[in-house]
């Protein structure tokens, strides 16, 4: 263990006198934490739609201040003499609200007035959730305007959990954090071991008494101590910037991420052993620590959303598991009996890289 710890303060040094380096593992995670994780969101707000009142009566004008009431909507100006879908292929509008004729004579006749939206599906998810907005918009008008004298045979009271406010950055940034720590941590870890085989500095330790273990194990502790500065850093961030917290038992959470950096960390070094060059390490790392988790981990949809012919992919991804975590621990709070096969499944895949590691090094160590 005295050869480990020697190997850790070693690496250690080295990193804290590289400026770079330091920036990389702790500032760029809060760059990307605060920019990715405020850059995407899936909330509709302010779209712009063109209104086309053909009928022109005190209840059509109501029905579209409605509309310009709801946040999710921006009624532009527009001329009722042109075609509302001019509106949409000159990219003025996302939408177009048409009331027809006799709009007010219907409902005064207690029948049913056919109001139509055109929307704009370039975008099929906010084309689905501007569709739904907009029914909410409606039935909010026949409540208030009392037409829904018969109550529906079957009401559905509706309770959001967990994220009542429906706010996108409550889903994006634990996948961000996630995100982060799958990225920068494996990135330092890769570039230390790749430049020792490009300086050739690794043949001093094939010919030392040092053993494969003893050298991985003090690079990786190494790089978990840098990982961990980022992990506290960026999750300090998602208390304060995001406004998220531990809900529930956070101990599948701590132990998750302690088995998380040491996985990042082992998957860093393992590529750095087997590819000692520094812009190939650099690529393979991009490849697995941040496409395979951007795009197979959930971090922006569902797993379960996933083509079944690439979703199988998925579950060899470690990053997923750790953002179902993450996201248990801030939003649900689950904890252990819903969690505990997602920590054992990182433990597993952490161990495998290690074993992978090790087994690269210890074919050029004759006496490891």
């Amino acid at each position: 263990m005295r050869r480990v710890l020697a190997q850790t303060r070693k690496e250690l040094t080295q990193v804290l006198r590289d400026r770079l380096a330091v920036a990389l593992i702790l500032v760029l995670p809060l760059l990307l934490l605060l920019l990715i994780g405020s850059a995407i969101s899936l909330d509709v707000s302010d779209m712009p739609i063109v209104a086309q009142d053909l009928d022109d009566s005190p209840a059509s004008r109501e029905f579209l201040d409605a509309f310009r009431a709801s946040l999710s909507f921006r009624v532009v100006p527009w001329k009722s003499d042109e075609n509302p879908e001019n509106a949409l292929r000159k990219g003025l509008a996302r939408g177009a609200l048409i009331i027809p004729r006799h709009f007010s004579r219907t409902l005064a006749r207690g029948g049913t007035a056919e109001v139509q939206l055109l929307i704009d599906a370039t975008d099929a998810n906010t084309a689905k959730l501007v569709q739904g907005y907009a029914g909410q918009v409606a039935r909010a008008f026949e409540q208030h305007s009392g037409l829904s004298v018969r109550p529906a045979p079957v009401q559905a009271q509706i309770r959001l959990w967990y994220n009542p406010g429906r706010v996108s950055t409550k889903f994006f940034g634990p996948g961000i954090f996630v995100l982060g720590l799958s990225m920068f941590p494996p990135l330092l870890a890769a570039l230390a071991m790749a430049k020792e085989g490009e300086d050739e500095t690794i043949l001093q330790v094939y010919v030392s008494n040092i053993s494969a273990h003893e050298f991985l194990l003090g690079k990786i502790f190494a790089c978990m101590v840098l990982a961990a500065a980022e992990w506290m850093l960026t999750l300090a961030f998602l208390f304060t910037y995001f406004g998220l917290n531990f809900v529930g038992d956070p101990s599948a959470f701590l132990v998750a991420s302690v088995l998380y950096i040491f996985c990042v960390s082992a998957y860093g070094t393992l590529i750095g052993a087997a590819i000692p060059s520094q812009a190939a390490a650099m690529q393979a790392v991009a490849l697995g620590g941040f496409l395979l988790v951007f795009l197979l981990g959930g971090l922006i949809f569902p797993v379960s959303n996933i083509p079944n012919g690439l979703r199988w992919v998925s579950s060899l991804v470690w990053g997923r598991y750790y953002i179902e975590i993450v996201r248990d621990a801030l939003l649900v709070g689950g904890g252990w009996p819903a969690m505990w096969r997602n920590v054992a499944a990182i433990a597993i895949i952490g161990a495998v890289f290690y074993l992978l590691a090790w087994r690269s090094m210890r074919r050029m160590q004759l006496g490891a």
